[in-house]
């Protein structure tokens, strides 16, 4: 199961508003026969693309998976009825499908004799897709809002910097404080799959719901500080990155440097030391 959750993390940014899953397939002797993921919405699932590398090795075998197999036909037929072709007898299973159509996939699995275990190491898995799922059940994309600061002057953070903190590849979508809205990342495998148009920053809810009906699951705020406050002061800030840029040894004791202020209800749970710079991340505070 690790070894599924590790390889759908590479479905990140590019599957919304699928949920980014990892599959791996071991043969009856328990040996590995094929593993896959979710490349992108309208190409085949993780599970499909598992067996297919299994090939005939996936009869009497086990395919652990990291979220519930889906049950309905949509751009592909539904993966439970995959597992069923291809002779799986075994299916581990991370985490429930809240989008799981009729009985669920684990249910059909189950009625038709093949041994079904969930919860395996769901915690781990919601490293992955714990984005996509939290976004699914509020109706809204999971916001982080990222940006440099330099002493009393605050600005863009910078694409280099973006770059080598791989907030691109975690996000659907960008947005600047003109109110344009980007793909963070660039799929090289063919055209967008997300219906992006570009939003009213000032309107902070009505963006997000936009947004999330064009398929955004995970969005990243990118410009002025004044745009994640706004959105921060709406309630809808997750996530807040922040790279401090080093005012060097003769600032040390200078009062003139500003704090690192948060709004309400967060907390620092994480710092780092990059190059020139300090990335603190904060994220929501329990008693909020």
């Amino acid at each position: 199961m690790r070894r599924a959750i590790a390889v759908s993390a590479f479905g990140l940014g590019r599957t919304s508003p699928n949920p980014p899953v990892g599959c791996v397939v071991l043969d009856a002797d328990g040996a590995v026969a094929g593993e896959g993921y979710h490349l992108r919405k309208g190409d085949p699932h993780a599970e499909v693309n598992a067996l297919t590398a299994a090939g005939c090795r996936a009869r009497g075998g086990t395919a652990a998976v990291t979220l519930e197999p889906c049950n309905h036909t949509g751009r592909t037929p539904p993966c439970r009825q995959a597992l069923l072709d291809a002779g799986i007898s075994r299916v581990l299973i991370a985490a429930m499908d809240p989008t799981s159509r009729g009985e669920g996939g684990a249910a059909v699995l189950r009625a038709a004799g093949v041994d079904v275990v969930t919860g395996v190491l769901e915690d781990e898995a919601l490293t992955v897709l714990g984005t996509w799922l939290a976004a699914t059940v509020s109706g809204r994309p999971r916001v982080t809002w990222a940006f440099r600061s330099a002493g009393p002057a605050a600005g863009t953070l910078t694409g280099e910097l973006l770059a080598t903190e791989a907030l691109r590849a975690h996000a659907d979508a960008i947005l600047a404080e003109d109110g344009r809205v980007t793909e963070a990342v660039r799929d090289t495998h063919g055209p967008g799959i997300l219906r992006l148009q570009d939003v009213d920053p000032a309107a902070p809810a009505a963006a997000v719901q936009a947004l999330h009906r064009g398929g955004v699951r995970s969005l990243l705020l990118l410009g002025d500080v004044t745009l994640g406050a706004v959105f921060a002061a709406a309630g809808l800030v997750d996530w807040i990155v922040v790279h401090i840029r080093d005012p060097g040894p003769s600032s040390l004791g200078n009062a003139s440097l500003l704090p690192l202020v948060l709004p309400s209800g967060f907390k620092l749970v994480e710092t780092s030391r990059q190059a020139g710079t300090v990335r603190a991340v904060a994220g929501p505070a329990a008693d909020a």
